[in-house]
């Protein structure tokens, strides 16, 4: 079985340990990698991300001690390991952490390293729109809107807009372009709305 019909488990869930496991921002990039691109090994890894093949084999073997990745049986020798991702995304809830000194911090760092990774991804396609056919430019969005929502309604839409992506997800087939999809969804603090008064 080739690794585009091997399917990834759905997601793992971040606790308190596996929350170490990523707490590094090579690691996240190491694991997005694999995610997005498939089996690779660390000297592969070393060349793409501008590190050591020590250093992109250490943190393999963290991430596989903490369960998102696993060696690919399929590929690879005692000599040239190669390595695949376990999940398709890493699910958590970020209230979780907070009633926790301990990991308040460490979860700070890494939602930090994951919008910093948010702001790459768009930035690289911003700065790399023409390279891009105009159909793509055409389908690609960009956008922001302010609403005004209760907390049981944003958590009602950010329901509602994973039933969207889980209706697209499928296999990967030929002819497919990788898309990155995210958003974001939290309130916001400013004045409080001049209304009527009455």
């Amino acid at each position: 079985m080739s690794e585009d019909e091997r399917p990834l488990e759905r997601a793992i869930e971040l606790n308190a340990r596996t929350l170490r496991g990523l707490a590094h921002p090579l690691r996240l990039e190491i694991l997005g990698l694999l995610r997005a691109d498939g089996p690779a090994t660390a000297s592969g890894l070393a060349g793409r991300l501008g590190e050591s093949s020590g250093t992109t084999s250490w943190h393999l073997r963290q991430l596989a001690e903490y369960g998102f990745i696993e060696e690919d049986p399929d590929r690879g020798n005692r000599r040239d390991r190669w390595w695949r991702a376990r999940h398709q995304y890493t699910d958590f809830e970020f209230g979780d952490f907070l009633s926790d000194p301990a990991h308040r911090g460490a979860m700070g760092a890494f939602l930090q390293e994951i919008v910093d990774i948010y702001h790459r991804k768009a930035t690289e396609f911003v700065t790399g729109a023409a390279s891009w056919p105009r159909e793509w430019i055409d389908a690609a969005g960009l956008s922001d809107r302010l609403m005004w929502l209760t907390a049981a309604e944003l958590t009602a839409l950010n329901g509602e807009l994973e039933q969207v992506l889980d209706r697209y997800e499928r296999p990967r087939r030929a002819g497919d372009t990788s898309v990155v999809t995210q958003w974001q969804s939290f309130p916001r603090k400013g004045r409080e709305p001049k209304g009527d008064k009455t």
